[in-house]
């Protein structure tokens, strides 16, 4: 089968920045999996994506000109079904092969060609033809209609486009963008494909204002990049454009020098290589007076709005130089750096207005506007939530720490949301928490309260930092919890992908900062020891809040690389100190893998199934009431091994105390070989089962060990 490379472009007005990489990936892959199903590639086939603002484009090797055919056989139906007691054909087998196409003219030799094969336990009659493999013009009809109409497209436009007809009249087409333009080369041969409204040709637009040919042709499939940046000054691939972005951006900033680099943010980069077809990066400057605004407000007003690069200096500290993507190369390059200084000078200003007005009122002074902020329709105003979080975090302060902790937490909660109310935080709401810092600190209330005001927010992310202090985390805790609490006590919970109030990433970092701080404190008592602050709003759900969190909890041990056995053997006793999971884990980990590991784990279980269908069981055993030889030895390992086990499990050496009871396995074994649990004389089953307790008690501190059997 002789292939050859195709090349397929659409080219259109505009595109969605934020959504362009997806769909230039989408398009290339759908357009390629629609060609393989129709057998038009071979095994060979690599395939490129192309995006860039006004164009999609997909290149695809080893493409035929037309699908090998296939034999294929169909089943038709039971031979029972098909011929009659003379083994002549029904009708209905004959109208089923009408239906297929098949040569009728003699209906024995057509019958007498079908092939008989056992189906199940009756013998089936099956039809053997042959597919003639789709051509290239069809199948990639096909394929590119499969592609437009599976573009993950965020929002669809139409348009009227003029129909190609005797009478004159328009139709309405839907896409992303209006298309002006389709390119189906298969080697030098245009493919005669249409898409919305289009016809396929060779020629494509290059750059708008520094194209050298318009319109650009592209003489072969294997040339489109290559011309496109030649004739046409556009880099086409999303990546390779995005590489020589950041390749510009670190020149330009060793071109400023003194250890000057751009800021890191992948995010903006991906957006900036959605926005230009041939980069060029230029270096301009503010006045020095602005950096005495915080920078993180100058730094979003230059990425958010403008799509500028902020320089930092070696130290991190923002410098008043920045780095501009221009899609345009002109020869003076200061009409595009004046222009871009004029643009974000009064951005600048704006964010120094605001921060000069904020710091004239103290955030205690702010503290009333809450009550006219409403957080949510049946929890109340932010004033109230604010003191929902000061009685939570007055709570969890007294178990945590001193008085001092406790008057450190309270006034960090009662003015961790005031920033809400400032003008900055109104303009840019993402940074709030950022901007209660630095107001905090204004007002002189000290490094610890202002921490705490910001971090109160973390971890705001997976892989985020966690907050800095002990107050931070008591007052990050109360606010998490106040949400979960809060959204569950209202039946406001996440559906699928569906989370508007961020409870799945409130719930991880309450984990988080259990398990990874190392705190002394219960989940069942943080949950309904949350529930009073709201009074009669909401209705206690403390039990389904905690599936929810244990939930989150076994999906990010599962991640971690615990197995799911491990992780549900741990968590299947409710563990109330998160901070112990990792631990049991460990232990968990070393207990399965000692030879002892697996019949004890089998005995657990049968254990867990006796003790299951006794119902109430005391762990009380009688010694004189143990006539075999076998529970009477089960008994004294219990009463050797199981103390020291108990002091190891008590002194947090969990791993050594699953060990220590390891040694239980001959005596388990003997026990369930030579005694009768379920005696017929009742004192003897109860004092058996009382024995069995007693093992299950001590062998299931760590985990419920019967979960490891397999």
């Amino acid at each position: 089968m002789t292939t050859q490379n195709l090349l397929v472009e659409l080219f259109v007005e505009e595109l969605p920045p934020k959504a362009l990489q997806k769909l230039g990936d989408a398009f290339a892959s759908v357009l390629a999996d629609q060609l393989k199903a129709q057998g038009l590639t071979s095994a060979d086939t690599a395939v490129t994506a192309y995006a860039s603002p006004r164009r999609l484009a997909a290149h695809v090797s080893h493409v035929a000109l037309k699908a090998e055919d296939k034999a294929v056989q169909q089943k038709l139906m039971p031979v029972s079904v098909g011929l009659n007691a003379e083994g002549q054909p029904t009708p209905a087998l004959l109208k089923k092969l009408q239906a297929l196409g098949a040569d009728l003219s003699d209906p024995v030799a057509a019958v007498a060609a079908l092939q008989r094969a056992p189906d199940g336990k009756a013998e089936a009659l099956f039809y053997d033809s042959l597919v003639t493999g789709a051509t290239l013009d069809t199948g990639l009809q096909k394929a590119l209609d499969e592609a437009i109409a599976k573009l993950p497209i965020p929002k669809v436009m139409s348009y009227q486009l003029e129909t190609d007809c005797e009478l004159p009249g328009w139709s309405s087409v839907h896409f992303v963008r209006p298309a002006h333009g389709l390119v189906a080369l298969h080697g030098t041969t245009v493919v005669p494909v249409k898409a919305l409204g289009l016809t396929a040709g060779c020629t494509t637009q290059g750059h708008r204002f520094e194209a050298l040919v318009s319109p650009v042709v592209v003489p072969h499939a294997d040339q489109y990049a290559e011309v496109l940046q030649s004739d046409g000054a556009v880099i086409a691939s999303f990546a390779a454009r995005r590489a020589e972005i950041a390749r510009q951006l670190a020149a330009a900033a060793a071109k400023v020098g003194n250890g000057a680099r751009p800021i890191d943010d992948d995010a903006l980069l991906d957006e900036v290589t959605a926005l230009v077809e041939r980069p060029n990066v230029l270096i301009c400057e503010f006045e020095s007076q602005f950096l005495d605004v915080p920078q993180e407000c100058l730094i979003l007003t230059m990425k958010a709005n403008q799509k500028y690069f902020p320089l930092l200096d070696a130290a991190g500290k923002l410098t008043n130089k920045f780095l501009v993507v221009s899609n345009i190369s002109p020869e003076d390059t200061s009409f595009v750096t004046g222009g871009n200084e004029r643009v974000v000078r009064p951005r600048l200003a704006d964010a120094k207005f605001f921060f000069d007005q904020d710091r004239k009122k103290t955030l205690a002074s702010r503290v009333e506007g809450l009550s006219k902020v409403v957080y949510h329709n049946k929890l109340g105003t932010q004033g109230e939530r604010v003191e929902r979080v000061r009685a939570i975090a007055k709570a969890i302060a007294t178990q945590l720490g001193d008085a001092a902790l406790v008057a450190d937490a309270d006034q960090a909660a009662l003015l961790a949301k005031t920033d809400l109310v400032t003008d900055m935080v109104g303009e840019f709401p993402e940074l709030q928490g950022t901007m209660g810092r630095y107001y905090a600190l204004n007002d002189g209330l000290g490094e610890v309260i202002a921490d705490a005001i910001e971090d109160h927010y973390k971890p705001r992310f997976a892989g985020d930092t966690l907050p800095r202090n002990t107050a931070g985390v008591v007052v990050a805790l109360a606010d998490k919890l106040e949400t979960l609490v809060g959204m569950f006590g209202i039946g406001n919970l996440p559906t699928g992908d569906r989370d508007p109030f961020a409870l799945r990433r409130h719930a991880l970092g309450v984990i988080r900062m259990l398990v990874e701080k190392d705190l002394p404190l219960d989940l069942h008592a943080l949950l309904t020891g949350a529930v009073p602050a709201f009074g009669d709003k909401i209705t206690d759900a403390s039990a389904a809040l905690a599936d929810f969190i244990y939930d989150r909890l076994a999906g990010g041990l599962r991640e971690q690389g615990y197995s799911a056995q491990e992780v549900d053997a741990v968590l299947a006793l409710r563990p109330q100190r998160l901070a112990q999971v990792p631990q049991f884990l460990a232990a968990v980990r070393a207990f399965a893998a000692l030879p002892e590991s697996a019949a004890l784990a089998a005995a657990n279980k049968r254990v867990s199934n006796i003790l299951k269908k006794a119902g109430e069981v005391d762990a009380h055993v009688n010694p004189n009431l143990l006539p075999e030889q076998a529970e009477q030895d089960l008994y004294a390992a219990l009463q050797r091994f199981v103390p020291e086990a108990n002091a190891q499990f008590d002194a947090g050496d969990y791993t050594a105390s699953l060990q220590t009871l390891a040694v239980l396995r001959a005596p388990v074994d003997a026990f369930f070989d030579d005694v009768m649990v379920n005696a017929e004389q009742l004192d003897l089953r109860l004092n058996r089962q009382g024995l069995l307790k007693s093992l299950h008690d001590a062998m299931n501190r760590v985990a419920d060990l019967s979960r490891l059997a397999a």
